[in-house]
């Protein structure tokens, strides 16, 4: 994923340009940076954004401006035409955001709900796509920020969304961490990815295999492995110089994965000691996240700091886990508003809840 240099100009004159394929999260975007404070205008002419943008009126605030194939006079030649002169001039801090997502995800959700793609005609959803992209693939190589949604929650994409364009935010980069399981796929938004599967492995202890990275019986038991104590001084020992750098180079937002085989004991324990790590040092460290531990491996003072009611992990993670076919679950729809394309994330109220195609609980 591509990151955008942090903007020097004041709030008022930040002016976020949020495109993409149709589908992949337009909408949440918009009404995620309209909640941090941005003005949110949608399917906004072309014609009419040198204006917007220029707009003289006092106080100005910042704007997020969604554009893509649906919108009136909508060309990529045009769009950069339009865009580039913008880019240039003083006193405006713009930003091309291009949300992305993989073509069967998309021809799913579009399936699922039984949209029309606006491309497709009476052909086949999958051709509006493949048309769509060739389309919109000149501003994805412009965007300064680019977010493949095709395994983030909503939830997901307003934290990628505020860590990189929360207007109260403190200079230098923030940092999130989170943990994961190989079994799941690499978290498609990891900057820096560390593998702890070398670590003796608590799932294979009776009395451990229940409880999570959280738990301090796990913890000991990992922190008692000879291996961390060495990889551990090696890793804060690699990112200290590291972080000083991300600062002066403007990067805004920075996520650390620490994975093992199930996201369960040893990423997770690993994830919280490198985060309580990071915030002695002065870095602004959000909550930690922990991809793939459900629930039902959180205790009850966990459960009230993690915004869990947003996401379903079980399913979602099914979703991306390879069996030999590829499994995912109903997708459910948006609020269309005038956006009669832009669909969401996250499983239907009607999503099976049992185990499609394989387990839904994997070893740590």
């Amino acid at each position: 994923m591509s990151t955008p240099s942090e903007p020097t100009a004041a709030p008022g004159d930040r002016v976020l340009l949020v495109t993409g394929m149709s589908g992949a999260g337009r909408s949440t975007a918009l009404k995620s940076l309209e909640d941090i404070g941005y003005e949110a205008v949608d399917n906004l002419p072309i014609s009419l954004l040198p204006n917007i943008v220029r707009r003289e009126a006092a106080p100005r605030r910042p704007l997020a401006i969604g554009i893509d194939i649906r919108t009136r006079d909508f060309g990529a030649a045009s769009f950069l035409a339009a865009l580039d002169p913008l880019a240039g001039e003083s006193g405006i801090a713009l930003r091309v955001v291009f949300l992305d997502c993989e073509d069967e995800l998309l021809r799913r959700r579009y399936t699922e709900t039984r949209r029309r793609h606006p491309l497709a005609g009476d052909r086949q959803v999958i051709d509006g796509i493949r048309l769509e992209r060739e389309r919109v693939s000149p501003l994805r190589e412009r965007a300064d920020l680019v977010i493949d949604t095709s395994a983030l929650t909503a939830a997901d994409l307003r934290r990628l969304l505020q860590g990189h364009f929360a207007l109260d935010k403190a200079p230098g980069v923030s940092v999130f961490v989170t943990s994961f399981s190989y079994r799941n796929g690499l978290p498609r938004d990891a900057d820096l990815v560390f593998d702890v599967r070398f670590l003796e492995n608590p799932h294979y202890v009776a009395a451990l295999r229940p409880l999570s990275g959280l738990d301090p019986a796990v913890g000991a038991y990992v922190e008692a492995d000879p291996g961390f104590a060495p990889f551990f001084e090696r890793l804060v020992a690699l990112l200290l110089p590291l972080l000083p750098r991300y600062d002066r180079e403007g990067k805004s937002y920075l996520t650390i994965a620490i994975g093992c085989t199930g996201g369960q004991h040893r990423s997770v324990y690993v994830a919280e000691r490198l985060a309580q790590w990071l915030r002695a040092q002065g870095k602004p460290v959000g909550a930690v996240g922990h991809r793939d531990l459900g629930p039902r491996d959180l205790g009850p003072r966990d459960l009230g700091q993690r915004d869990l009611g947003q996401r379903d992990l079980g399913q979602r993670d099914l979703a991306q886990r390879d069996l030999g076919q590829r499994v995912t679950p109903p997708l459910a729809v948006a609020d269309f508003g005038d956006s009669a394309g832009e669909l969401a994330f996250g499983v239907s109220p009607g999503a099976a809840a049992g185990p499609v195609a394989g387990s839904l609980k994997d070893p740590a």
